[in-house]
C-alpha cells in the first residue's frame, strides 16, 4: 500500500474510528463537546438509555483515550480528552 502514513498510524486511526462508529458513542461525543464534563447518570438520562448501556459505551471510548474520567467522591465525570474530536462530528455533519 502506497501512502505517506506509516502502518502504526493507520492501525491506530482505524481503531479510533471503529470506537467512534456507533450512534450512541457519536451522541456521547456530541454531548461532551457541548459540556465540559458529564456524569454517567446525566448521559444515560439525556440519551434515554440504561445506565449500564451508557457505561459500556463510555468504557469503549475511554479505552481508546477519546474520553477521560475524573472522580469526585462517588461520582465519575467524563470529558473529551481532546476537543478536536468535535471536528470529526463537524466533518460528518457537513458531508452527510
Amino acid at each position: 500500500m502506497k501512502t505517506h502514513f506509516n502502518i502504526t498510524f493507520l492501525e491506530d486511526a482505524t481503531e479510533t474510528l471503529r470506537a467512534i462508529a456507533h450512534p450512541i458513542r457519536i451522541a456521547i461525543i456530541d454531548m461532551l463537546s457541548r459540556n465540559e464534563k458529564l456524569s454517567v447518570s446525566e448521559i444515560h438520562e439525556q440519551l434515554q438509555i440504561e445506565q449500564a448501556v451508557a457505561s459500556h459505551h463510555l468504557r469503549i471510548l475511554k479505552s481508546k483515550k477519546i474520553v477521560g474520567v475524573s472522580r469526585t467522591g462517588k461520582n465519575s465525570f467524563y470529558s473529551l480528552v481532546n476537543e478536536d474530536y468535535k471536528l470529526i462530528l463537524d466533518v460528518l455533519t457537513k458531508t452527510l
